[in-house]
C-alpha cells in the first residue's frame, strides 16, 4: 500500500491512503490520524489501512478524492530519528580521491552514518529556502526506510523484519559549509538543512521483485533544471543493505517506531549512469581535469527526484522543488 500525509495546517498532518496509480486518495481518519500513530500500532493498524487500500485500488471507495502531491507534507513531517548512512561506498571513494586522500579499508566493512535533524522535514514540492548561494547548495537523491521498533543489538535479519515503509529523499547539503564543520570533529549541523521526502511512502510489497536483499533494484532519476543528470541503479554498488544499516544504528541503542534510515547518495561505479548529487560530478571533474567546473545550485534552480517501475510508472511520486532565497530579516 501507499501512504501519504496531507497538509491540514497542523504539525503532523492527516494520514491518507493513496492509490497505486497515485491518482486518488482516501483519508485514514477513521483508522489512524497520523503516520506516526499508524507506526506506533502497526500490527493492528496496517491491516485496516490495507483494506482501505484494496477498496481504493478497486474503485470502490466512497470518500476518495483526487491526489495532489502539492498538498503533501513529508510522509513523516517530523520523526523521532533521522539517521543517514553512506551505503554507496563508491561515492565516498570518489570524494576522497578528488582530494588525494586515501579511503580507509574499514569503510568497506563498517558503514558511515550521521544523525540529522528530524524535527522539521519539508514536503515534496516545498521550496528549498536558503539565505546564500555561496553556501554551495547541492541536492542528494537517496532512498530511505521507516522502521518499526528495533531493539538494541538486533541482527540484520531481525532489522529486516522491522522495515515498514520506503520513500525517496532529497538530503540537501551545503557543500561549502561542510569542510569547516567536519574539521571540528563533531559532525554535520549547519551544513545539513531540512531534508525533503517523496509524496508517498510505500510498503515493501509495492516494489514487487524490485525489493530483494534489502535493496531497491531500480534506477533513481535526478532531473536538474529540466535535464536528466542521473539515473544510477539503487540496487547496484550498495555495499550495505538497509537491514545492515539498521543493525549498525542499533548496535548500542534501540530504534523506535518512526525512525528513518537513509541509504546515502545513490552512486554507481559506472559513471555513464550519471550522478545523484553535484558534488560527485565535481569530484569526477577534479579527478579528470584537476578542477571542478560544474557549479552548485543557484536561486531559481529546480530539482526533481523520482523512481519509476519497470512499466515506467512513478512509484513514490516525485520530489519536485525549487531553490529560493530566504527573505532578509529586518533588524530591530
Amino acid at each position: 500500500m501507499k501512504l501519504a500525509t496531507i497538509n491540514d495546517g497542523s504539525r503532523d498532518g492527516q494520514l491518507a491512503v493513496v492509490s497505486r496509480d497515485l491518482k486518488t486518495a482516501h483519508l485514514a481518519d477513521g483508522i489512524a490520524p497520523t503516520m506516526q500513530a499508524a507506526l506506533d500500532d502497526w500490527a493492528f493498524i496496517a491491516p485496516q489501512l490495507n483494506e482501505l487500500s484494496t477498496l481504493l485500488n478497486s474503485g470502490r471507495s466512497r470518500r476518495s478524492f483526487d491526489f495532489d502531491p502539492a498538498r503533501c507534507m513529508a510522509p513523516l513531517p517530523r520523526a523521532y530519528q533521522w539517521a543517514d548512512g553512506s551505503a554507496y561506498v563508491n561515492h565516498v571513494e570518489l570524494v576522497r580521491k578528488a582530494r588525494n586522500a586515501e579511503m580507509p579499508e574499514s569503510f568497506w566493512e563498517d558503514p558511515l552514518m550521521y544523525q540529522g535533524g528530524s524535527d522539521d522535514f519539508i514536503g515534496p514540492m516545498d521550496d528549498i529556502v536558503l539565505a546564500h548561494e555561496e553556501w554551495g547548495i547541492d541536492f542528494e537523491a537517496e532512498v530511505a526506510v521507516i522502521t518499526g521498533d528495533v531493539p538494541m543489538g538486533a541482527t540484520a535479519d531481525e532489522a529486516h523484519q522491522q522495515i515498514r515503509l520506503l520513500m525517496l529523499v532529497n538530503d540537501v547539503s551545503l557543500r561549502n559549509l561542510i569542510p569547516p564543520e567536519l574539521a571540528k570533529g563533531f559532525g554535520f549541523l549547519q551544513s545539513k538543512p531540512a531534508s525533503s521526502f517523496s509524496p508517498v511512502a510505500v510498503t515493501p510489497d509495492e516494489l514487487g521483485d524490485a525489493w530483494k536483499g534489502g535493496k531497491v533494484h531500480l534506477p533513481l532519476r535526478s532531473t536538474w533544471n529540466g535535464k536528466l543528470v542521473g539515473q544510477p541503479q539503487a540496487g547496484v554498488d550498495m555495499v550495505f543493505n538497509f537491514p545492515q544499516l539498521i543493525a549498525h544504528l542499533c548496535k548500542t541503542r534501540n530504534a523506535r517506531a518512526g525512525s528513518i534510515v537513509g541509504s546515502g547518495t545513490v552512486s554507481n561505479k559506472d559513471a555513464s549512469r550519471g550522478y545523484s548529487c553535484i558534488a560527485e560530478k565535481r569530484c569526477l571533474e577534479m579527478i579528470a581535469d584537476g578542477v571542478a567546473s560544474t557549479p552548485f545550485m543557484l536561486f531559481g534552480d529546480t530539482i526533481k527526484i523520482e523512481m519509476l517501475d519497470a512499466a515506467g510508472k512513478s512509484i513514490f511520486g516525485a520530489i519536485d522543488q525549487a531553490v529560493k532565497q530566504a527573505e532578509a530579516k529586518r533588524s530591530r
